[in-house]
């Protein structure tokens, strides 16, 4: 170890987020930007469920029944996603909503980015899953597409499949989901930055940087 270099900053980041909310797409890609400024702090991420629609079928259901559910019509939704849609091209996000046909349940994905958690390759899954979902349409409550997904992102492809078509991780996806609403989270994203900073909604990069400022200020003093 070379005495004279500086000693590496550590971070532990926690990302209540769901896969099916666009504005956690944006937060969480000006969260990559805000720490792209800083290649010398190392990043533990926790990656926190929050199920937006926790009584979705976990097959899903048809999407354009479920956005006049949500938003009384079609056509409203269809206003909100284009407005979306153009934030994300400042951000570099491809949406594509017109592409999705099926609004999926999120617990697989939410499970799958456990299971890459373990290879330390969550990030890497959450970027796919959102991708997969907003930009190429592809129905994420599908455990084949999610299997695709998982072995595209470098894990193993039949261990992918047994661990999807078991249950294991669904009461851990469930307990992270009741554990936000405990905590008074009613909204994702929320990013919580050094175990105390916590933060809500898809916040410029600037913001996020400025609260990782004071959370590494924080441990510096403990």
């Amino acid at each position: 170890m070379n005495m004279l270099s500086p000693a590496r900053r550590h971070l532990t980041i926690e990302v209540v987020h769901d896969v099916v909310c666009p504005w956690c797409y944006l937060g969480v890609r000006r969260l990559r930007q805000a720490l792209a400024a800083r290649p010398g702090l190392e990043i533990a991420f926790i990656w926190r469920a929050f199920l937006l629609n926790p009584d979705m079928p976990r097959a899903g259901m048809d999407r354009r029944e479920y956005l006049i559910r949500k938003f009384g019509s079609e056509d409203r939704a269809q206003r909100l996603s284009a407005s979306i849609a153009q934030i994300g091209q400042t951000e570099g996000v491809a949406f594509q909503f017109e592409r999705i046909r099926r609004m999926p349940s999120s617990v697989d994905a939410h499970r799958l980015i456990r299971l890459a958690a373990r290879a330390d390759q969550a990030l890497d899954m959450v970027e796919a899953l959102f991708a997969a979902y907003f930009t190429d349409g592809i129905d994420i409550s599908d455990l084949a597409c999610l299997a695709q997904i998982a072995a595209q992102t470098g894990l193993d492809a039949r261990a992918a499949w047994q661990f999807l078509a078991s249950d294991q991780e669904v009461d851990a996806v469930h307990a992270d989901n009741l554990r936000a609403h405990r905590l008074g989270i009613n909204g994702v994203p929320c990013f919580i930055i050094g175990g105390n900073q916590a933060i809500a909604g898809a916040q410029d990069a600037a913001v996020l940087s400025r609260l990782i400022d004071v959370a590494l200020l924080e441990n510096a003093a403990e």
